[in-house]
């Protein structure tokens, strides 16, 4: 019912969205005399912003056409790797040529980002992605939405997430280097610890986690404590919907998107109501920088996917209720994993010092369970003044974080054939 009250309210707002734009559209244009009076900004301003905050925000563009390279401009191209019904890996090949004048010609360590199934698109990692491609091979995993899955191709729970991070590491081939971003940080951990376990041959020569729930239980935020305070069966009850008409996906039950985007926003409700409000005065004062800069945010920020209920429900009892990774427990197609057996893959944990996400603590505990990986294998960085966001995006970032990553991975890379 909640899936189909949301689907009958876009639609019923539809009428007074078309309006909206069309009235935007009228006091826009440069044939309307008085467009830039005060009445006439205040009349295009208002409108514009109810067409945005009502209108449907789909799968965003990557925008990534080129990089900067040491000053050469790259281009890029996204060719699909690998893909099951629930995830495409996208490689983000460089002009080798073009790579080659930026003085690039050893070839470069083999990236795999493992993009967060929790709400939002893979394109939400664009700067970390761009800022990556200066010096690796970067592949990513861009997860499908729920809705657009029909239900003939089954279900999509954590194991089978599981089983999809080891499937894309074999397809990369021998020790890729994998980088996990918040929520597939339990996922990736558990993977990388079966497939050292089992001496494969495409286990991970280095894992990087950033900003990763591996053990909820430190610093508790109050997305870990909403987790805490409710019982399993209320999140079975409230958080999940049926897909209706005229998705591929219809009938399928899932965490909507919507939801979790609703949950998010509210966490900081002050905020983006202000920053709302300062996008109708930089509107209305003719700041059209500072609006674009508001757009761009927005247009990835409210574009949203839905999860499998399998998937959420599991997340939430494994990771978040049960804390099944850290305390030993978590069984996988029948086996226990064991952290504790990685011997031969590099561990690097970033956790940002403001992080009301992940609290600090979370993604450290990697070391304590990888108990039997030496010393000079491990490295642990806690980022100033930053926030959940602020770990895999922004000036910080790239200025601050990256680096230190680089250098890891490098140093890793290096290991291999010394």
């Amino acid at each position: 019912m909640l899936y189909s009250f949301y689907e009958a309210n876009y639609h019923a707002s539809t009428p007074l969205r078309l309006l909206a734009r069309a009235t935007r559209d009228v006091w826009q244009s440069p044939l309307n005399p008085i467009r830039e009076t005060p009445l006439g900004r205040r009349i295009y301003a208002s409108t514009d912003l109810f067409t945005n905050i009502t209108r449907r925000y789909g799968r965003p563009d990557w925008g990534l056409d080129h990089v900067e390279i040491d000053g050469h401009s790259v281009p890029v191209t996204q060719t699909p790797a690998w893909e099951s019904p629930w995830v495409r890996l996208t490689h983000f090949a460089r002009d080798g040529v073009a790579l080659r004048s930026a003085g690039k010609t050893a070839p470069q360590p083999t990236l795999l980002i493992v993009a967060p199934l929790s709400g939002h698109y893979a394109t939400l990692l664009r700067d970390t992605v761009k800022t990556f491609l200066q010096d690796h091979e970067v592949y990513i995993t861009e997860w499908s939405n729920a809705r657009d899955v029909p239900v003939l191709e089954g279900r999509f729970d954590f194991h089978d997430y599981l089983d999809h991070v080891r499937d894309i590491l074999r397809v990369l081939g021998p020790r890729a280097h994998v980088l996990a971003v918040c929520q597939p940080g339990p996922a990736v951990l558990a993977a990388a610890a079966l497939m050292a376990e089992d001496e494969e041959a495409s286990r991970p020569a280095s894992m990087t986690f950033m900003g990763s729930p591996i053990d909820a239980r430190f610093s508790p935020t109050v997305t870990n404590k909403l987790a805490e305070e409710r019982p399993f069966s209320w999140f079975k009850s409230n958080m999940i919907s049926t897909v209706p008409v005229p998705y591929p996906g219809m009938g399928r039950r899932v965490y909507p998107g919507f939801v979790q985007l609703y949950a998010f926003m509210s966490m900081n409700l002050d905020r983006h109501q202000d920053a709302h409000l300062q996008y109708l005065e930089d509107l209305m004062n003719g700041d059209g920088d500072s609006a674009d800069k508001h757009l761009e945010f927005y247009d990835e920020y409210l574009s949203v996917l839905d999860l499998s209920e399998e998937f959420y429900l599991q997340t939430v009892d494994y990771v978040f209720q049960q804390y099944l990774l850290p305390k030993g427990e978590l069984v996988h197609r029948g086996r226990t994993v064991r952290p504790d057996l990685v011997t031969d893959i590099a561990l690097l944990t970033v956790e940002g010092e403001n992080d009301d996400i992940s609290g600090i603590g979370q993604t450290q505990a990697a070391h304590t369970l990888c108990s039997a990986l030496p010393e000079d294998l491990k490295q642990d960085y806690v980022q100033p003044d930053v926030g959940h966001y602020g770990v895999f995006n922004g000036r910080r970032f790239r200025e601050e974080i990256y680096p230190r990553v680089r250098d890891f991975i490098a140093k890793s890379q290096a290991r291999l054939t010394a």
